[in-house]
């Protein structure tokens, strides 16, 4: 299926690892022009480098989201350079643990500009060019807003409003024939993911319960996974797909526990 994709210009941000590196080598392998919002510049061209010596086109912004200047001057570099944005994946941040006990208000506010803030703010700076393009916009998004999962408020809070920005950004956009949707990730393997379970006392034991409880085929969902998603919702073959929260979790957050 030829998902439409060819020299498109879709931002994605923290697209130089895990998750985000894996958006970024679908979407050139699709033919897209894929572009790295991410704050290391070495981590940045080493995935530009790797697409460019695969054949593909992929450019990037060393951006700090945490700044929102920052995010401004991002978009307008990418603007001043291309003239156009076609899609963007909202996608940086990080499961920082600052929880309700063991939080205070300065890393609560710093987390929620970790990982929810700039999913506004690249989003308002891009919407000019999003309308001129009838572009579709896809934000990553995590089962923690749904399920719970202990000692994380800011990332929880953070997700429920990605979630809800995902369903209010589809209504306050339908005018202009955007189309805005999420992808919720449950158990994905990425380095982060490893450098958690790294972490806690017993981590290959703690990894296998984890992995038991995924009802499909009883294994992690890859970055690829999510990546096709987000190449799928990116494109005009899901032209009529817009307000989802899409789960691209091997049915871990909605199937019976007991059929695993």
């Amino acid at each position: 299926m030829d998902l439409q994709l060819k020299d498109k210009l879709i931002i994605v941000t923290g697209g130089a690892k895990g998750i985000g590196e894996g958006i970024v080598q679908v979407l050139a392998k699709e033919g897209a022009i894929p572009v790295i919002f991410g704050r290391n510049e070495q981590d940045n061209l080493k995935v530009v480098s790797a697409i460019e010596a695969a054949g593909g086109t992929a450019h990037h912004v060393v951006a700090e989201l945490t700044d929102p200047a920052s995010c401004a001057n991002a978009v307008k570099a990418i603007v001043d350079k291309f003239g156009k944005i076609d899609g963007l994946v909202n996608n940086a941040g990080v499961n920082d643990g600052v929880g309700l006990e063991n939080g205070d208000y300065e890393k609560f506010m710093a987390s929620l500009h970790k990982n929810l803030v700039h999913y506004y703010l690249i989003a308002h700076h891009a919407l000019p060019w999003l309308k001129k393009s009838k572009g579709s916009i896809v934000n990553i998004s995590s089962k923690t807003a749904e399920t719970g999962q202990g000692g994380t408020s800011a990332y929880a809070a953070s997700n429920g409003g990605r979630n809800a920005l995902t369903r209010e950004w589809a209504v306050e956009l339908l005018p202009y024939g955007i189309r805005v949707n999420a992808i919720i990730v449950a158990e994905c393997w990425t380095p982060l993911y490893e450098r958690w379970i790294e972490t806690l006392p017993n981590p290959e034991e703690k990894l296998q319960s984890i992995v038991s409880k995924i009802p499909l085929e009883q294994r992690m969902t890859t970055s690829e996974e999510i990546a096709n998603m987000a190449a799928f919702l990116l494109s005009p073959v899901s032209s009529h797909t817009t307000g989802q929260l899409v789960y691209v979790d091997g049915g871990y957050v909605h199937l019976d526990r007991a059929i695993s």
